[in-house]
């Protein structure tokens, strides 16, 4: 049987269907229903965050938190602010920042975590600087303490792209509460998902009426029409969806920990392979299971891995790769170099986790890993 890289966690469907009843009743599909709201009050639980707004997805959430917290730049010429963020993560993060008219400046990368390095940070202030974006990348939180003295020392906004991240903690306090807003994406691949879908976390209640009316048309009540916003709502039927989810979340977290536990158990001490572990006081959510290949030590490169993994039936993923600034689309915002994170693109492979994967399937895949002739 073939074992893809990635499979969503769904509910019963007796139990979604139980969740929709009422909508098929009141015919409430969306607008921020009742649906909305209760996944939204259960979210906000969950997460320890102080305030949180619904989105249709995780990218559309990312822009609407770069135009609610009002970035731009202040210069002369307009359109050119920029925000500090890491090449090494999905293009939906730079594509935010370029498409409400910013500028990306990619910072290099931390080998041990992929996370964005703050010791590159600084040197890439400008007086144009209005942000710094990292990314907690396959569920590594950033170095959220250090981050966050640098942008308070140079007057910047921090805005996490928390895709990666739903329901970590770390050291006590939930992913959500760190920097200025936090986004989440609620997509089919990801630990908790309403099919698609996304959040914004945030401490500033000041910011939970413009979130609201970027993604309504900028409707603030009735007829009026307060500002110039898009329809990024999320519907009832995602958010029931994400209700049922939200129910499972613990023991889906707990499949995947035990997957990975199994992967280490295969995995740790093989020459060449290089695996990481959750930060000291980080409850982690076990998303990935991303695998770097030292070629020089291993005896084989990922394409090698990838293609012996594809002809047993085993799905993997490049993720991420290229680099976004090695992206033709955005060979203009390439700027200084970041040598690591090219090189962890070109050497990194992400195995299949997903709830439901077994330790048979674990061994499968890495016996297909650690056997050259496969």
């Amino acid at each position: 049987m073939p074992i893809h890289v990635v499979r969503p966690s769904m509910p019963p469907l007796d139990e979604y269907i139980e969740e929709i009843r009422p909508v098929f009743e009141n015919r409430i599909l969306t607008n921020m229903g009742p649906v909305y709201m209760k996944l939204r009050e259960q979210l906000i639980r969950y997460l320890g965050a102080e305030e949180l707004s619904l989105f249709v997805n995780g990218h559309m959430a990312l822009e609407s938190a770069i135009l609610a917290l009002g970035l731009k730049d202040e210069g002369e010429k307009r359109g050119c602010g920029e925000i500090i963020t890491t090449p090494f993560t999905f293009v939906s993060t730079a594509h935010a920042i370029v498409r409400t008219g910013l500028r990306p400046v990619f910072c290099d990368i931390d080998r041990s975590d992929y996370c964005i390095d703050p010791d590159r940070i600084e040197e890439l202030i400008t007086p144009r600087t209005v942000a710094v974006m990292p990314v907690h990348v396959y569920g590594n939180i950033c170095d959220v303490s250090r981050i966050e003295s640098i942008a308070e020392k140079h007057g910047l906004k921090v805005i996490y792209d928390g895709a990666h991240a739903f329901g970590e903690k770390y050291m006590g306090r939930g992913v959500g509460c760190f920097g200025d807003a936090t986004v989440f994406s609620f997509h089919a691949t990801k630990v908790f998902n309403s099919v698609e879908g996304g959040a914004v976390s945030f401490r500033d209640r000041s910011l939970y009426v413009p979130l609201r009316e970027l993604k309504n048309f900028g409707i603030r009540y009735g007829e009026t029409v307060e500002s110039v916003g898009g329809n990024a709502k999320l519907d009832e039927f995602r958010a029931a969806m994400g209700i049922c989810n939200l129910r499972h979340i613990d023991s889906s977290i707990a499949a995947r920990k035990a997957a990975c536990e199994r992967y280490h158990e295969r995995l740790d001490g093989v020459s060449g392979i290089v695996l990481t572990r959750p930060r000291r006081g980080v409850e982690a959510n076990y998303a990935y299971f991303p695998v770097y290949f030292d070629r020089a030590l291993f005896g084989r490169t990922v394409d090698d891995v990838f293609a012996a993994l594809r002809e047993n039936g085993i799905g993997s993923r490049r993720y991420f790769h290229p680099a976004v600034n090695d992206l033709d689309c955005y060979r203009e915002f390439a700027g200084a170099e970041t040598p690591v994170a090219r090189d962890v693109s070109q050497n990194i492979l992400c195995l299949p986790l997903y709830e439901g994967l077994e330790a048979d399937d674990v061994d499968r895949i890495c016996d297909v890993i650690l056997s050259p002739g496969k």
